[in-house]
């Protein structure tokens, strides 16, 4: 009676068949046997469980066949390669080729945590008789994307006092008149205050100096409006249709918001991407040439569409696979009846698919490239360190 772990391990065999040592030569080549190259550059995917998903990181793991494993700068520079696969005003899709899952992974973290963005920090509540608590009301406020160049504006320290070149300040007045039916406060009520803070700090005048200015809670030494950076382009909110609050009749809402620059490692609501991820290309291979019924039973097969019907002359037809990038390897195609003996599904273990989703703040191509510098900044400062 065999066991599950042995069934696994023969089907195994019959995916990737292994060269008996006897046929292997006696003096190294410089080249990898086919299985062991496939075990190198793709993870096997069965119906039970991914395999050789490890990255071989030894220098010496294949030294008796010849073969430097090592990671050397000219073959990196030689093989890696960005291409754009699809790029709109709030997403891109990019192929990373000639990478490691690390590399990968670092750029995702660097998208989400470590790119500063502009958003609402401090909020000045003057009047608020909505059933929304001012707490709840600051949070939504703050996850709300500012169509604004974070790089323009400086970041902000306990100690610094707000101006110009550090904060941005909204205004919110609405009100809901009584006998009117209930309203919507929509985030298009933020009105930008380009020569900031209207809310007084302090209204007692100095009886020595009767043309003391009001102090009010930013500081600003000219509008922001009449930098040439704003002057054609005004600070707003990127989408006007998002829900802040609704007010029935009779309430209200007073409050200035207060917007300063930050990192998504501090507050989720700085983070300029609403996502980013990556997965690995996948890699779908007909082991055998599969014709007529069994062709079409392997189209029904999948969900997504990966294969399709090709005429090949004299009433008989052949599977192939059409769209293998659109694979998500929900193993449909390799379930029941020894599918996985004319189906293989991998992954190709240096090729990233990766998805970038802006928020807003920068188009998702001004994000790449600004995490690339990140990533760079990164390496040097490592480089220096150890040298």
């Amino acid at each position: 009676m065999t066991t599950e772990s042995e069934d696994s391990e023969s089907m195994e065999e019959q995916r990737t068949p292994k060269i008996p040592v006897w046929d292997l030569p006696d003096l190294p080549t410089g080249k990898l046997p086919p299985h062991l190259e496939l075990q190198r550059t793709r993870v096997l995917c069965t119906f039970d469980a991914p395999t050789h998903t490890e990255k071989i990181q030894s220098s010496g793991a294949y030294a008796s066949m010849g073969v430097d494993n090592s990671m050397q700068f000219e073959e990196f520079r030689n093989k890696f390669r960005v291409e754009v696969i699809r790029l709109t005003e709030d997403d891109l899709e990019v192929d990373m080729i000639g990478i490691d899952a690390s590399l990968a992974n670092a750029f995702r973290r660097i998208l989400i945590a470590e790119l500063p963005t502009m958003a609402i920090e401090k909020v000045l509540v003057a009047n608020n008789t909505s059933v929304i608590q001012d707490e709840v009301l600051a949070h939504r406020l703050g996850l709300i994307p500012l169509k604004v160049d974070p790089r323009l504006f400086d970041y902000i320290s306990e100690n610094d006092e707000p101006n110009e070149k550090n904060t941005i300040v909204f205004k919110l007045h609405v009100r809901c008149e009584r006998g009117s039916a209930r309203i919507k406060v929509k985030s298009d009520e933020l009105k930008w205050l380009p020569k900031g803070s209207e809310f007084v700090l302090n209204s007692e005048k100095s009886t020595a100096d009767s043309t003391s200015k009001t102090k009010t809670y930013t500081s600003f030494s000219c509008s922001q409006d009449s930098l040439p950076e704003f002057s054609n382009n005004p600070i707003a909110p990127k989408h006007d249709d998002i829900i802040i609050a609704k007010l029935g009749p009779g309430q209200e809402i007073e409050l200035e918001a207060h917007a300063v620059k930050g990192m998504g490692k501090v507050h989720a609501k700085w983070s300029p991407v609403a996502t980013t991820w990556y997965r690995m290309l996948p890699e779908v291979v007909l082991l055998q040439d599969i014709e007529d019924e069994k062709a079409e039973e392997l189209v029904k097969k999948c969900p997504v569409k990966v294969f399709d019907i090709e005429d090949i002359g004299k009433g008989r037809k052949k599977a192939t696979v059409a769209r293998p990038r659109s694979c998500t390897l929900c193993r449909e195609c390799i379930r029941g009846d020894d599918w996985d003996k004319y189906v293989s599904l991998r992954r190709v273990k240096d090729h990233f698919i990766f998805t970038i989703e802006s928020t807003g703040a920068l188009p998702p191509e001004e994000l790449f490239v600004e995490a690339v510098k990140i990533l760079e900044d990164k390496c040097m400062r490592v480089i220096s360190e150890l040298s």
